[in-house]
């Protein structure tokens, strides 16, 4: 008797070009899907399947109910050299956030530093992709999102904040960049679907019902509840005022308005891009970040010691040349869409 198998394991290349094409037939220029689809698979070759190739057909609906742009006007305005504000004009997160990480770093050589809010986008995707490009540059990258409010605030009932994300990239000489990439909540909203899908309890804590109270049963959990308690919704709410309020786009206070359009989806962001060669030898710096996680992982453990990234990178590595292992639920979601929209599916 044959069985299905659990994971279909695709050529990295081969599901980019799958991606792409399959956003492209979605609406998307060729040059957007592209981009689109390289932010997908860098996260399923690091092994973050939530924000990998399996949001390739929710982009195709976002796109389809004119949620996401397809041809989006994408404007930079600016009153100074170190900074400036990217109106996505709804375009997909990672079009606009790949926009505003590359003018962060061009600027950021003239500057030392340089800041780009991103105003009007939808779904970000991984945030890490934005700070770890940065990063390849030879600069540190830091980013923030702000979004829809779907977790709980510290003594608020019902959803009243956003899962925010933070994510941080430093570089380094012998070792792959630290990449930190975290959201503010305990756990992912795709964890909650999971454990409802397997029937397995949540841990304590992590997540909520509608009206706010902490349970363990998937079933009835509807949020997740922010990282720290007091913490994670404190970081929520900062970041919200870091991007959306600060690009005079905010999402929390129309959200909790009588404003029709306050919870239509979007999100804003801010990138950061910092130049190590404006405090002195960019060598030297990423010698001394290489230095120091060798200090770290050099310290006593009977399990060893890891940076945040390091895993990852070395997972992306294996995948690029191994293939990347994609759920057979995924693909045959993409599959089925491909048949529809007449796009070749690789072998």
């Amino acid at each position: 008797m044959s069985t299905t198998p659990a994971k279909i394991l695709v050529p990295a290349d081969d599901l980019r070009a799958f991606s792409a094409a399959l956003l492209e037939k979605g609406g998307l220029g060729a040059e957007h899907a592209a981009t689109t689809a390289d932010v997908f698979v860098w996260a399923a070759r690091r092994g973050v399947d939530s924000h990998g190739v399996a949001r390739v057909p929710a982009y195709l609906d976002l796109l389809a109910k004119g949620v996401a742009n397809p041809a989006p006007e994408i404007t930079v305005e600016s009153t100074t050299p170190a900074a400036a504000v990217l109106d996505a004009d709804r375009a997909p997160g990672p079009v606009a956030l790949t926009a505003a990480a590359d003018e962060a770093v061009r600027r950021a050589r003239d500057t030392g530093i340089a800041t780009v809010g991103v105003r009007r986008t939808v779904h970000t995707g991984a945030i890490g992709y934005y700070v770890a490009r940065i990063a390849q540059e030879g600069l540190v990258g830091i980013g923030f999102v702000a979004g829809m409010p779907n977790m709980g605030y510290t003594g608020v009932q019902g959803a009243a904040v956003a899962t925010s994300p933070l994510a941080i990239a430093v570089p380094a000489s012998d070792h792959a960049p630290l990449v930190l990439d975290m959201a503010t909540a305990t756990i992912a909203l795709g964890r909650i679907r999971q454990a409802r899908a397997s029937g397995t309890p949540l841990p304590e804590g992590a997540a909520a019902t509608e009206d706010g109270t902490p349970t363990t049963d998937p079933e009835k959990a509807v949020m997740p509840l922010p990282l720290g308690g007091a913490k994670g919704s404190g970081m929520s709410l900062a970041f919200e005022l870091l991007t959306s309020v600060l690009v005079g786009a905010p999402i929390l206070s129309s959200f909790h308005s009588d404003d029709p359009q306050g919870r239509r989806h979007r999100q804003n962001a801010l990138i950061i891009a910092v130049d190590p060669a404006a405090f002195g030898d960019p060598d030297a710096f990423t010698a001394a970040v290489d230095e120091t996680l060798n200090t770290l992982k050099g310290l006593p453990s009977e399990t060893g010691v890891h940076y945040p990234g390091e895993r990852s990178a070395a997972l992306a590595e294996e995948r690029a040349r191994e293939g990347v292992p994609v759920a057979a639920k995924v693909w045959k979601e993409l599959t089925d869409r491909a048949a529809g929209l007449g796009v070749e599916v690789p072998v």
